[in-house]
């Protein structure tokens, strides 16, 4: 059976069979909802059911509490049409410009970052280019239909090779191979480019860039885009991590501060041990950017990390420094374990 879907406030509609998800069957018709796991796990993709009726699939209490359920709440990425059904989103119209490709690629160079984090370098086939967004990520397609998203961690203009910045999580079923029996030169297939969590471009407001551990990765594609359009938009670089080794790449960021006068890059690290010998800020790192700005209506955030770390971000910097909700942009990653709980 095929139900009809009807955006608001946008006034859109769409048509969704029974058996798929909203989320499906809008990038299916080329509206994109916000999205970011696609697995009932970050949250991104959470909007209101104003009438009709909905199921959820297997998914994360944390991503949709109870009580949001019972107001209306759902997860677009795994909830199935009982009816016909009116939705409160976000949406834009999807960009034919960025096609969601099937790729074979080459892995072109495995680097140790620090201990548990690698940057993965991957080379496209020959006359084939992968279009994104910088902020983007893709999916590995692996054995048994599993699947595992990674952030793009360079920006689109690069003409070098799609990189990643992948952390380690003992007995994750693909991080384990990452992390010992993948070699350069082995093929992987992929599949993007996926995800809402992007720069907008036709803003002029200045930026507050948040990333914790490897949420840096799509942080820096950002980054490097403003770079490249010589945007003079001010920007504040936040990055967290549980102790200094986790900012695995400071002196980039450190670089940047030197270089481009509109930019600042503030370090912040919560559980720092004597033997660290940190001299920077402390504590959580979205509490660093409320106390340095207590007023944010001017601003846009683009936050990336734990779900925790966005989830927090974005109900503090809404309720206490007057964020327009509008102008919060956000990846929540999620990591095997969590995956593994749906």
């Amino acid at each position: 059976m095929t139900f009809q879907i009807s955006i608001t406030p946008s006034g859109r509609q769409f048509e969704c069979e029974e058996d798929e998800s909203i989320l499906t069957a809008a990038l299916r018709q080329g509206l994109i909802l916000p999205y970011g796991c696609k697995n009932g796990a970050c949250g991104s993709c959470k909007g209101k059911v104003l009438s009709g009726n909905v199921v959820h699939g297997p998914h994360q209490q944390r991503a949709l509490p109870d009580d949001e359920a019972a107001q209306g709440g759902a997860l677009f990425c795994c909830a199935k049409p009982q009816s016909n059904v009116t939705i409160e989103a976000r949406e834009q119209l999807a960009d034919d410009e960025y096609p969601i490709k099937k790729l074979p690629t080459r892995v072109a160079k495995l680097e140790k970052l620090s201990d548990d984090v690698m940057l993965m370098a991957l080379q496209m086939p020959a006359n084939e280019k992968l279009k994104y967004r910088a902020g983007q990520y893709i999916e590995f397609l692996l054995k048994d239909g599993k699947r595992r998203s990674y952030s793009l961690a360079n920006a689109p203009h690069s003409e070098e090779h799609l990189t990643l910045h992948l952390r380690h999580m003992p007995g994750g079923f693909f991080t384990d191979q990452v992390f010992s029996t993948l070699k350069e030169r082995d093929i992987m297939r992929i599949e993007g480019p996926q995800g809402s969590f992007y720069l907008r471009e036709d803003s002029e407001k200045p930026v507050i860039l948040l990333a914790s551990g490897t949420g840096f990765a799509p942080i820096k594609a950002i980054m490097e885009h403003l770079i490249h359009l010589q945007s003079t938009r001010p920007v504040k670089l936040y990055w967290g991590g549980r102790r200094p080794q986790d900012l695995y790449m400071q002196l980039l960021c450190e670089e940047w501060s030197k270089n481009i006068s509109h930019f600042e890059y503030i370090p912040v690290v919560s559980d720092a041990l004597a033997e660290d010998q940190w001299q920077g800020r402390t504590g959580f790192v979205h509490q660093a950017v409320l106390q340095d700005h207590p007023d944010l209506s001017r601003y846009q955030v683009y936050a990336c990390g734990a779900p925790i770390v966005v989830e927090s971000a974005k109900r503090d910097f809404v309720a206490q420094s007057g964020l327009p909700i509008d102008e919060f942009f956000a990846d929540s990653f999620t990591s095997e374990a969590d995956l593994a709980k749906n």
